[in-house]
């Protein structure tokens, strides 16, 4: 059999982030389960500085992860055809991407994120253009990564859905916010070909319409789904994973905050990454977690992301965590 041209394409929109440090008189307030920010309103409201980050995003900082992580990378995005879609395409091409199913938009500008930074934490305010996806010819390839897009996705969901079946690839799968809003039921088509699922605690107790704090319900209602694996994030809390017979369980590691922007597109792709070079899934949450703890000391979700030599590096100074059935 021959080599697939790829070892992992990955598939969704390209964002370009503005990061805005809100000053310490914002005020954080609760309401039942929920918190939130609270500014003065209606008023100006300074912040202490802005960084602006373009070609971001959860499939292009998957893009970018698996690149620096060994894998040979392709990546399927619609860019705006305007300056801020052209910086996106130069910083694909240096980080060595195939750029080469990119398409261009002429009609619409480039997706825009407002991130509101709040001591170490954050909202994000975003925006996505709509796009008309169509999926390229691709070539055979070992992994797709296919994350957020646009509300209109219906038919590149089916695209995906039909490639997945007739190339072999194993598909790891991190829905964004207009995917989950679809639901488990229109998400059957995605969930039915994945090899692994990757979602935060909250969108899989929003996902499966069940509010039970039980790890092992959660990924077992997932997993019927369809996915082969099933990894579930809950920040300070670490993560967990089923593999359809094993349940694992991971502390964090703990480092310096910055910023947490991107801890979950590094956490997935780096464990997608460690599936890729033949581990284990136990040793894809240890990925996850030491790509996640790098990103979380910086600004922006592309600049932490681990190369491989660093990534082995830091596996080997931290000993721990190990992730452990439970």
């Amino acid at each position: 059999m021959n080599k697939p041209a790829f070892d992992c394409i990955s598939i969704g929109d390209t964002q370009h982030d503005v990061f805005l440090e809100v000053e310490e008189r914002a005020k954080l307030f609760k309401d039942g389960e929920n918190t939130y920010l609270g500014l003065a309103f209606p008023e100006k409201f300074p912040v202490k500085k802005y960084t602006t980050v373009t070609a971001v995003g959860n499939a292009a900082n998957a893009a970018v992860g698996a690149s620096r992580l060994g894998l040979k990378t392709a990546f399927y995005t619609v860019l705006s055809d305007d300056h801020i879609g052209k910086e996106e395409y130069e910083v694909f091409e240096k980080e060595k991407i195939s750029t080469k199913f990119i398409q261009w938009d002429k009609k619409r500008r480039s997706n825009f994120s407002a991130v509101l930074n709040y001591k170490g934490d954050r909202t994000i305010l975003v925006h996505h253009e709509q796009r008309d996806y169509d999926l390229p010819d691709l070539p055979a390839a070992s992994w797709v990564y296919f994350s957020s897009v646009a509300s209109e996705h219906a038919t590149l969901h089916s695209q995906i859905a039909s490639y997945i079946k007739a190339s072999g690839a194993k598909l790891a799968f991190n829905p964004g916010s207009h995917q989950l809003h679809d639901g488990l039921q229109g998400l059957k088509d995605i969930l039915e070909v994945a090899h692994v699922f990757f979602v935060n605690k909250k969108e899989a107790q929003e996902l499966t319409q069940n509010n039970t704090t039980d790890e092992k319900t959660l990924l077992q209602l997932l997993s019927k789904e369809g996915p082969s694996i099933v990894v579930m994030t809950d920040g300070v809390r670490g993560s967990f994973s089923f593999d359809g017979t094993n349940f694992y369980k991971l502390d964090i590691v703990h480092v310096p905050l910055v910023e947490m922007t991107g801890a979950g597109d590094a956490y997935a792709v780096a464990c997608m990454a460690s599936l890729a070079h033949g581990q284990p899934i136990s040793e894809g949450m240890r990925w996850g977690a030491m790509n996640s703890a790098s990103v979380i000391q910086y600004i922006g979700a592309r600049e932490g992301l681990l190369t491989k030599e660093n990534m082995e590096k830091s596996l080997k100074e931290h000993a721990e965590p190990q992730a452990a059935t439970f």
